[in-house]
């Protein structure tokens, strides 16, 4: 059996598997650094940057994704302290979102949010006229999306593995989700079965590029390594997008940012040194205001299918 940082109680050993990369499958790699039982290792092929050893795709869903994802006495190496307490927090970053989701699409059309959690992102949606559907594959977080946004617009499972219409959207948004999903090029293909004509795929991702994350080096915030299996930069985004027959449209940097509570900030601190969060333990006291905070260390992306030309006879 095996601790892992975060997960409560201890696992098998036989749940951790060793993995090429999961885009080419070359099984050269670079050394980042290395955390416990996980390595932080890059594709000397193609550049990708992925854990290794990572959970089995069962283990995923049973370990991580569990009532102590969204409640976490461990939120620097697994999941949010209290997702549901910060829901005023999300609607707003979401609402200053909407300006690129409104750069793309003048009118309201069919939102599919893969990865919807509690349906912040798709409540706003609904806000702004229109017809919501959500994926939410946790047991635990997903009775509070059906709440919120109505029980039929909610639909329980994995992307592929649900029974949805093809090309019955306008938009398929993953907000924070591509890093965490095994297969990411089959993932998109499974968007590009579902776009309509015209349609959009928005994808929200860390940047392991950025300058943050290259200041921070492992103690990076978005190193979580039970949950974070790939890390993007631009290029290799950009070519799982090529490999699904999509391009990218825009990638940018400037909506990534979040309002989050002062209690947050503190708590975050003690991932760079515990003297930080010892000396801004005070903006507990005031742990309800919110500030708005951007890195630039995530991406927001836009892209769209390959126009296929038509068949000649």
């Amino acid at each position: 059996m095996i601790a892992i940082p975060g997960l409560s109680g201890r696992i098998p050993e036989n749940a951790l598997q060793p993995v090429d990369c999961g885009f080419c499958g070359g099984a050269e790699q670079r050394l980042k650094f290395e955390d416990g039982p996980f390595r932080v290792v890059t594709c000397a092929t193609c550049g990708l940057t992925y854990v290794t050893p990572r959970l089995t795709d069962a283990k995923l869903i049973e370990e991580v994704y569990d009532e102590g994802y969204w409640s976490s006495d461990a939120a620097k190496v697994r999941g949010y302290t209290d997702y549901r307490q910060d829901r005023p927090l999300y609607l707003r970053t979401y609402r200053r979102r909407m300006r690129v989701v409104r750069r793309h699409f003048p009118k309201a059309g069919r939102v599919l949010d893969v990865g919807c959690a509690a349906g912040y992102f798709l409540r706003v949606m609904q806000e702004e006229g229109w017809d919501v559907t959500g994926l939410e594959p946790s047991d635990a977080i997903r009775p509070q999306a059906e709440e919120l946004l109505g029980a039929q617009n909610v639909k329980a499972g994995l992307l592929g593995q649900v029974d949805l219409a093809p090309g019955s959207f306008d938009l398929i948004t993953m907000w924070d989700v591509i890093e965490h999903i095994p297969d990411p090029v089959a993932a998109v293909r499974e968007v590009g079965k579902l776009l309509a004509p015209g349609g959009r795929f928005l994808i929200e991702t860390q940047n392991v590029d950025s300058r943050a994350a290259r200041l921070l080096g492992k103690r990076w915030q978005h190193y979580k390594h039970a949950e974070h299996i790939y890390h993007f930069n631009p290029k290799t985004l950009a070519a799982v997008l090529a490999k699904a027959d999509f391009h990218v449209l825009e990638n940018t940097p400037r909506l990534g940012g979040k309002y989050v509570s002062m209690g947050f900030l503190a708590e975050r601190a003690g991932r760079l040194h515990p003297v930080l969060s010892t000396l801004l333990s005070p903006l507990r006291l005031v742990s309800k205001a919110a500030v708005y905070v951007n890195l630039f260390d995530e991406m927001i992306v836009v892209a769209a299918p390959n126009e296929r030309a038509a068949s000649v006879d």
